[in-house]
């Protein structure tokens, strides 16, 4: 017990007298660093290059860990310009698909004023109101019907392809049957080896091709137009563009696009005129004179 007695008797003056050692070695070390003389100037930049240089290896340390701070900030200066980056990439996706919708409505619109089809064909348009909601049957409700002079059976496009015909009218409405409907069946031809084929819906996205002399003829992006046969259609509007299904059969891209059929056009369609005498495209037969007919 006197022994600890004597270590702490012994212990707080030596610790004070290093301390007040510490603070007076640093007051003159402050004070020979401030002092404005030359001989001064001269002591200092000695012991800067004396000293200094060997203690590399003590500011290894303080270094690597500046290098770290200032690798983060860049890191967090990096990262808040990629979110925004993102938030900017958001934007333009947004931007670009109404940029899409309108350039597409704006074609709709410019072909149902500008449209170049038979002079003969003249068109109503109409809103479309409704789908069918069934997968069973692929049809739309337009807003136009027998007081429109709508008849069953007329071709309806969209203003980049043809969509389907009117297959019912009632006084006010009328239905469309797509093209896609399992119902569906058109002839077409495809350009440009001008081969014949009917255009078969199975409800899905991509009607078939079938009945097609010399499949051979045809390739993938081939232009596929109604071909008038038969008096379905009119002749010369366009379908689509031929393309191969994962079945590996021939199917056709149509050009309307059924996933905005917001109006459809309506294409009066007259039936053509019936030829039942044959006499003047036809003249006949002369018949033969006799020989040695007349001897006055």
């Amino acid at each position: 017990m006197a022994r600890d007695r004597d270590d702490q008797d012994y212990a707080g003056p030596l610790r004070r007298i290093a301390i007040a050692a510490l603070a007076v070695l640093l007051a003159l070390t402050f004070l020979v660093w401030r002092i404005d003389s030359p001989r001064v100037e001269r002591f200092r930049a000695g012991f800067v290059d004396r000293f200094v240089p060997t203690f590399d290896w003590a500011m290894v340390p303080v270094t690597k860990v500046l290098d770290m701070v200032g690798g983060f900030q860049s890191y967090a200066r990096i990262y808040e310009q990629n979110q925004e980056l993102r938030r900017e990439l958001q934007q333009m996706k947004a931007w670009k698909e109404a940029a899409v919708q309108l350039e597409q409505q704006n074609a709709k619109l410019l072909s149902q004023n500008n449209v170049r089809l038979d002079p003969k064909l003249t068109s109503v348009s109409g809103v479309v109101l409704a789908d069918s909601g069934s997968p069973f049957r692929q049809s739309v409700l337009l807003n136009v019907g027998s007081r429109d002079g709508i008849v069953d059976g007329w071709a309806t496009m969209d203003g980049l392809g043809v969509v389907g015909r009117i297959s019912g009218v009632g006084r006010s409405t009328s239905r469309v049957v797509l093209l896609t409907d399992s119902s569906s069946r058109i002839p077409v031809i495809i350009q440009p080896s001008g081969q014949r084929a009917i255009l078969t819906g199975d409800n899905a996205p991509f009607p078939l091709v079938d009945f097609l002399e010399n499949p051979e003829q045809v390739r993938p992006g081939d232009r596929v137009i109604s071909s008038g046969d038969g008096g379905v259609f009119p002749a010369g509007l366009l379908v689509g563009q031929i393309q191969q299904g994962q079945d590996r059969r021939l199917r056709v891209r149509l050009s309307a696009d059924y996933e905005r059929l917001n109006f459809l056009r309506v294409l009066r369609s007259h039936p053509a005129e019936q030829l039942h005498d044959a006499g003047p495209l036809i003249p006949p037969a002369v018949a033969p004179t006799p020989e040695g007919g007349n001897n006055g």
